[in-house]
């Protein structure tokens, strides 16, 4: 059996996913702590014109995911 057989069920991206909670959960209490806070996430944007970035939009916030 080829060791590349999740391949055929998820992509790399949702792999990384499920292999990243595995590890979390795996993990002794304070240590598995840290290791969600790697995960938090925020996304924004920047308009940039002439050279200059504009204001940045916070689209979703860490806080909002809780």
């Amino acid at each position: 059996m080829s060791s590349a057989v999740w391949r055929q069920h998820f992509t790399f991206n949702k792999y990384s996913q499920i292999t990243a909670r595995a590890v979390r959960q795996s993990l002794k209490e304070s240590e598995r702590v840290k290791a969600e806070k790697h995960g938090v996430t925020a996304l924004r944007y920047q308009n940039w014109e002439n050279g200059k970035g504009g204001e940045q939009v916070l689209l979703n916030s860490p806080e909002a995911g809780k």
